[in-house]
């Protein structure tokens, strides 16, 4: 019996092991080889975009550059799916998530966030010729968002952000269907073919739909934001090491203004703090 106790202890301890990120294991990775492999989403102007020539710009990836930096390496972006990215687990795939995601309870049992880096106004959109004149109007209306991020949570109304110094929000909407897409620029171009052609509205973060509307969309927002989320740096869950390390970075690139520099380049005004 206590043979058996023990072979099954050991096989407990194996598969956590195979399952779990070792302490340092990735830190270690990243000094040794000199790259940092970076998640983002390769159509979020303008937190990340890529451009023809297959490279990347925008504010994540700015500070994902700054990020692989300060680390003593080279970055190197790869663009998985955003349920992929939220689904934790990443096997070594990549080393870091730099690309806007809300620390909610539910990631956190799969994902460590080490460091809040900006916090962003969320807004519904609607098409330009649209009648409504308040958020409100849109009770039982179609509305669009990606799917398995923090738009679709505040739409079902089972949002939560564990994260100190969020303002406080209130449910001001609830739909009469909400349509997912892979991502928010999706929303867009659905939304562009007309009032109610496919959606009534959407809903995203309010510097990517100025985005949107800066580069020609027929779009406008409505209303003032619905709630404001705290935008951290996401990591693989089991590694105090490089958990540590990502907070010491971001904290120093909050405390020298680098990620205020970064927000008024891309946003036209600091977004670091919450509002």
């Amino acid at each position: 019996m206590q043979r058996f106790l023990g072979v099954a202890m050991v096989a407990a301890i194996t598969a956590f092991a195979v399952g779990s990120v070792q302490a340092g294991e990735v830190l270690d990775r990243v000094k040794s080889s000199g790259v940092l492999r970076v998640a983002t989403d390769p159509a979020y102007p303008p937190q990340s975009s890529q451009k023809p020539d297959g490279t990347f710009e925008g504010f994540d990836i700015d500070v994902a550059t700054e990020l692989a930096e300060r680390l003593g390496a080279k970055v190197e972006f790869v663009t998985p799916a955003w349920e992929i990215i939220t689904a934790g687990r990443w096997g070594g795939r990549w080393d870091v998530s730099v690309g806007s995601m809300t620390p909610t309870k539910e990631r956190a049992e799969v994902l460590d966030f080490p460091a809040i880096y900006y916090y962003t106004p969320a807004s519904f959109v609607v098409h330009e010729d649209a009648k409504y004149t308040k958020v409100e109007d849109l009770n039982g209306k179609i509305i669009g968002t990606c799917g398995a991020c923090t738009y679709e949570f505040y739409l079902k109304h089972n949002l939560t952000i564990d994260a100190e110094g969020v303002p406080p929000f209130e449910y001001k909407v609830t739909p009469g269907e909400i349509r997912t897409y892979e991502t928010d620029t999706n929303v867009f171009d659905d939304l562009r073919l007309g009032d109610g052609v496919r959606l009534d509205a959407g809903i995203s973060a309010l510097p990517t739909i100025k985005g949107a509307i800066d580069a020609g969309y027929p779009l406008k927002v409505l209303g003032d934001p619905v709630f404001y989320e705290p935008l951290a740096v996401a990591i693989d869950k089991g590694d105090p090491e490089f958990a540590a390390e990502i907070k010491r970075i971001v904290d120093e690139m909050h405390a020298d203004g680098t990620l205020s520099e970064l927000s008024v380049k891309w946003y036209g005004v600091d977004l670091t703090k919450a509002q």
